[in-house]
Parts: C-alpha cells; structure tokens; sequence
C-alpha cells in the first residue's frame, strides 16, 4: 500500500517507518533535509523534502497515496497547533481527492492521527477510549483536531486516531531525558512523583500503527499503553542501581517547575491510569510491559542510540 508519513525520523515517526516497510509498505516520508532524506532512505523509505509548515512543499507527494499517517510534532508552543492544523488540513484534502477510473487502489483510503493520553487529563480511575475527555492546557488544541479526524470518517475513507501513552525506547522522549539526566547526575523529578505515567515501548507502538493500516474496519479512538501503571519514581528508583553513580534526585515543585516549563511541567505531573481494550481487540499485545522491569535493557538501549 502507498502510505505518506509525517515525522518519519521523529521518536514515533522512525519506529513506524520501519514497521511499515518489514510490512512492505510503499512509504513516502516528508522529512526536512538531505540529510534526514539520507536516513529514511536508507530504511527503506521514500523521502520528500518539505516542510509541515508550507503545504505546498508536499501536496503534490500526498495526492498520490492510499493512506496518510500522521506522526510529526513541531514541539515549538506558539507554532504547534497552527502546523498540525495546516498538515491536518492537507491530508484530509488529499485523501477525500477523486478517485482515477480503474484504480487498484483499496476501497477506503485511511488518514491515522497521532493524538496522546494527555488530552484525557488527570485519570486516577482506569480510563478507556470511551472515556470523556479534559485535557491539560499543554494540549488543549489537540481535542479539535481529532474531532475533525473524527469527523472526516465516511464510506470512503477511514480514520483513526492513536493516543499513545508515554513512549520509550531508543535514545528520546521523556524516559530518554530521566536517563540523560539520571546518567549526569541529578533527576528532577516534577511533583512528588507518586503520579502514574501510562507507556509504551516505541516498537509495541509502531506494530498498533501496522495493524491500524491492515484492518479495513479499524477507524475511531485507539489507545496505546502497556497498563503497567507504574509511578515515575518507581521508574527513577529501578534505574539507579544500573549507573556508575546513583544520581540524586529532586523533586520540583510544580510553581517552580512551570516558571521553567510553562504548561508541560503540568503534564508531566499528570496521574494517568489508562486501558487499550480497542487496540487489544485487534490482537495488539505489547512485548513489555514495565520501564522498571527492564531499565538495564532501556538503558542499554538508550546509551547504543547515543554513541
């Protein structure tokens, strides 16, 4: 199938392009120079060099595909929203574009929005798909965008939007920055630290996007985490005994803490207790289940992709 992916060298991005070219997927990826161009290239994937910001830069490339997924996050605050508009906006036109007489092209083109937990706001009882939701101010535009993701699902094309947890893996994302800063000496932790954050291993992820682009009846609200409800300093204390020195560890807090983060202070001090039962529906089944469980390995992991 020829799938455009945004954000295909980002944390999410990359873990998905390559589970979609082991699914022998056709992936143009936008990226935003040769150099990125080089990476995706050389896993597989088609690049396009572009920018989310002008769509003009890739609309030709997105006109041309069956599916359309949504990975890329300008983390920049007072140009977020605009730009996941403007992408939003861009592929949604591509992907209700007229069909070509004779196309072998599956019946129902597919869009996959990449949202997050955040948008549910502070969930100390299980929460589902289904479960109403109350975002924090860091994410408080996302809601309109899956509503119009949402709201584009028709006869003719599909959608889904994917609300990963807290992701973990590799060299980034917020598990990444307690290991750089555990490995340098000082975690600060935001809060008490009581608070449960959901996860999900990067791979786990990417094998729920591969399994949302094979079933043609999948569309609506997927969550994704492996429920191992763990708090973030049961997190910091299971990395301590893998390091040369354990670090100390500070709790910030949350005045001082958004003084210097502004509104994501408040949602790293979010308590999240989140379920998938729509992604294990479909037979997604994470293969870890604790950041805790397996710090040597995600340490492991985390300084192989620093080297």
């Amino acid at each position: 199938m020829r799938i455009f992916l945004t954000g295909a060298t980002g944390y999410i991005g990359a873990a998905v392009l390559d589970a979609l070219v082991r699914g022998r997927h056709d992936v143009t990826a936008l990226v935003r120079n040769t150099e990125k161009a080089r990476r995706v290239a050389k896993r597989g994937g088609h690049p396009v060099i572009g920018d989310l910001a002008d769509p003009e830069s890739y609309r030709a490339a997105a006109a041309a595909q069956d599916g359309y997924i949504h990975a890329a996050f300008d983390g920049r605050p007072e140009r977020t929203a605009t730009i996941d508009r403007l992408v939003v906006d861009t592929i949604l036109e591509a992907a209700r574009r007229p069909r070509t007489a004779g196309s072998s092209a599956p019946a129902r083109r597919f869009v996959i929005y990449t949202s997050g937990v955040w948008v549910l706001g502070s969930t100390p009882n299980p929460a589902t798909e289904d479960t109403p939701i109350n975002p924090v101010e860091h994410v408080s535009w996302r809601p309109r965008h899956e509503q119009l993701i949402a709201d584009a699902n028709s006869g003719a094309l599909r959608t889904v939007i994917v609300r990963p947890g807290v992701v973990y893996g590799r060299g980034s994302g917020i598990v990444g920055d307690l290991f750089k800063s555990a490995s340098n000496g000082l975690v600060r932790v935001v809060g008490d630290g009581n608070n449960h954050w959901p996860l999900v291993y990067d791979r786990d992820l990417a094998d729920l996007y591969a399994r949302l682009v094979a079933r043609e009846d999948a569309a609506g609200v997927y969550h994704a985490n492996d429920e191992g409800d763990e708090r973030v300093n049961d997190i910091v204390s299971a990395i301590k005994p893998h390091l040369a020195v354990r670090p100390d560890v500070r709790h910030v807090p949350i005045d001082e803490a958004r003084h210097k983060m502004g509104t994501y202070a408040d949602a790293l001090m979010l308590d999240q207790v989140v379920r998938s039962p729509r992604a294990r529906a479909l037979g997604w089944t994470p293969s870890l289940h604790s950041v805790a469980g397996n710090a040597a390995r995600l340490l492991e992991e985390w300084r192989a992709e620093r080297n």
